[in-house]
Order: C-alpha cells, then structure tokens, then sequence
C-alpha cells in the first residue's frame, strides 16, 4: 500500500499541425534559436520574453522564458535542450526549473517533430511528456497542448509570409 501512494502520474499529449511547407524550412526556424526569437514577437500573449542563458541552440542551451504578466503561477522558466537531430528534425526541451516544476510537475518535457510528408508539405507534431508529483495525483495540474498549437500555427504562418506564400 506505501508504495502505491508514491506512484507518480505520467502522461503524454501530443499535437500536429499540418504546415503545407517542406520539412527543411521549418526546421530552419524550429531548429536553432530562430523560434525563441519569434515566439515574444509573434504570440506576446504566450511567452513575453525568451532570453539565451547558455548554449548556441544546440543541445544543452538553456533559455530562460517569461510569461506574460498576469499569467497564474511562475512568471518565468528554465528549459534545457537535451536532444537536437537536425536529421531527423527531432528536438527535445526539458524544464529544468520554475514553471510547470512550480505547479506539480516532476517533469515537463516538450518534443517538436518536423515530419516531412510530400514535396511541398510536413507536420510539426509537438508532444508534451510529463510526471506528476504523487502528492498531486488526486488533483493533477492541469497539461495543454493549446500553447504549441499556436505556436505551430503562427510560426507556419510567418514562414509562409516571408516566403511570399500568404
């Protein structure tokens, strides 16, 4: 009986956006530290501020994201690049402190998936991988894959604008 209070919940969510944009150039702006430049700029309502704390986009860059004020809980968060596969078109960011951590996560992980379809289209599929405290399993906080999905739209979108496509 001890040992099932100290289960942790674990769960995964996962989002795709279909682009109508070859893989390459999404992963152009996903891949590096063009997407954290953007965010602030195109979606202020979802992240107010992305700082470079360490690193040069590639694994084990660190950035320090801000929400925008009045946002519920911690006003900022660490993630830590774990996994950059610009092959594949794969990568990996891990909350390392405040944020989703403040709020009962043991931890928050976001995937981006550039995934090339035809010719001339892919999907980012965004997945969130995420371990609840146990002391939080009755009542778990709460996981949405709302922000990504903005975030794919709008970066899509601004693709598309300066490739003179919209």
């Amino acid at each position: 009986m001890a040992t099932e209070l100290n289960k942790s919940m674990e769960g995964t969510l996962c989002h795709e956006f279909e682009t109508g944009l070859p893989a390459a150039e999404v992963w152009e702006v996903y891949g590096g530290l063009v997407v954290a430049d953007l965010i602030p700029q195109l979606l202020p309502e979802v992240f107010s501020k992305v700082e470079l704390v360490e690193g040069d986009g590639d694994v084990g860059t660190v950035l320090l994201v801000t929400f925008p004020p009045g946002a519920p809980g911690s006003q900022t968060f660490k993630e830590k690049f774990i996994k950059v596969d610009n092959e594949n078109y794969v990568k990996e960011a891990l909350v390392t402190e405040g944020g989703f951590l403040d709020h009962g996560f043991q931890k928050y992980l976001v995937r981006i998936e550039i995934i090339g379809k035809e010719e001339k289209t892919s999907i980012i599929r965004s997945t969130i991988e995420y371990e609840v405290h146990h002391e939080h399993a009755n009542n778990p906080p709460v996981v949405s894959t709302s922000g990504l999905a903005t975030i794919a739209e709008s970066i899509t979108k601004y693709i598309k604008e300066q490739k003179g496509l919209e």
